[in-house]
């Protein structure tokens, strides 16, 4: 039976989140998205919920005037963004929140389909690489194999928009780019983005900053590490992370200073 949109609760680059069935959301895609792309994330975020993460859980792939999407569980709440940003939490208490979720995910299991690391670059590069030298996409793959990372399970996309204050606990949402690779990847892309992107479309730039830096020191507490021996592990991952973000293509409006940073990172 044909079921129609409910009211639009959430949009971002590529998808729209509407209301669809009591307790459910349908994420859609946007016109001209690859169906292989919806079809990735249903297919992650249904395994790291089996796996038992912070995940919502899927219930069926759709497809909505000419759009591919699936069918979740609705998670009630503000986001960890929406909630520092209206002081619901503290910008520390945000990043406390953050670690927390991601400790948590680092310490699942990963399921056996969810690509390494290795993989989804060459992945991203196949299907993205347009907006990265030669010098640079070599590069990036050959520090992935210097770096031989561990085979544990990331998010990929660690934000505080990611993550759902509900009456449960912090859930995280957006699995479309998790991977098996070490924790210092998840916390290199938080690093990334808080630091290096969102200072600059932020109302408050101090906001991302602080964040990152309450999380950073929660996760090494955590973790029984230094926050300086954490940092040492985190910054080789940096370019990666650039890497990724780049051929997301999340962020247009600082492509020109990651692609730059990129050749910087290889240019030695």
């Amino acid at each position: 039976m044909h079921q129609s949109l409910g009211a639009k609760i959430g949009e971002g680059t590529t998808a729209e989140v509407y209301a669809w069935a009591p307790g459910r959301v349908v994420k859609l895609f946007k016109a001209g998205i690859p169906r292989r792309i919806s079809v990735h994330e249903a297919r992650m975020t249904r395994a790291v919920f089996a796996a038992g993460a912070s995940a919502p859980e899927v219930f069926e792939e759709v497809t909505v005037e000419g759009r591919t999407g699936f069918v979740m569980a609705r998670l009630d709440g503000p986001s960890l963004m929406q909630a520092a940003k209206s002081s619901l939490v503290s910008y520390a208490e945000a990043g406390v929140i953050l670690a927390g979720r991601l400790h948590t995910v680092h310490t699942t299991a990963p399921p056996s389909d969810v690509p390494v690391l290795r993989d989804y670059m060459v992945s991203s590069l196949r299907y993205l690489g347009g907006g990265l030298s030669n010098t640079v996409a070599t590069g990036i793959l050959a520090l992935i194999d210097r770096l031989s990372p561990r085979d544990g399970l990331c998010h990929g996309d660690p934000n505080p928009g990611n993550v759902m204050l509900t009456a449960e606990g912090p859930k995280l949402i957006d699995w479309i780019a998790a991977m098996r690779a070490p924790a210092a990847l998840d916390l290199a892309s938080a690093h990334v983005v808080l630091t290096e992107l969102a200072p600059h479309f932020a109302d408050d730039p101090e906001r991302p900053l602080a964040i990152n830096a309450a999380m950073q020191k929660a996760y090494a507490k955590l973790a029984g590490a230094s926050p300086s021996a954490l940092a040492a592990t985190v910054e080789p991952y940096l370019p990666v992370v650039r890497a990724l973000v780049l051929l997301g293509g999340a962020v247009p409006t600082q492509s020109a200073t990651l692609a730059q940073r990129l050749e910087a990172d290889f240019s030695a």
